[in-house]
């Protein structure tokens, strides 16, 4: 005997897509890779990757100028890439920070040494 009714079509829930996770190395905050601006290493010198996708080994930068000071005063960048960042190098990369218009993070540092308006 054959049965002609069929099971009814489970409704499943859509899946949800894979987010890429990655840590800033300056305030070690964990976001989306897309959140974050990747610095590379390359047999050419030290780059910014806008797109992620650039050969070589990379570090993640969130997007506040405090953590690219700290990063670039500190050293925690040229550890992560495994190198040691040139004088030129580190005014590229804080030439960049200035150009992207990064924020300063909201810090309570950054609260107290910005002088109000009474």
């Amino acid at each position: 005997m054959t049965s002609t009714t069929s099971k009814p079509a489970k409704r499943t829930a859509p899946r949800r897509r894979h987010v890429p996770q990655r840590t800033c190395v300056s305030c070690r905050r964990v976001l989306s890779k897309r959140e974050l601006h990747r610095i590379v290493r390359t047999p050419d010198g030290v780059k910014y990757d806008p797109t992620g996708k650039m050969a070589g080994r990379g570090a993640y930068l969130c997007a506040s100028r405090t953590c690219w000071q700290t990063a670039l005063r500190q050293g925690s960048l040229a550890r992560a890439l495994k190198t040691v960042l040139t004088p030129e190098e580190k005014a590229m990369l804080s030439e960049l920070a200035a150009k992207l218009g990064l924020d300063n993070g909201g810090t309570t540092a950054d609260a107290l040494t910005t002088p109000t308006s009474s």
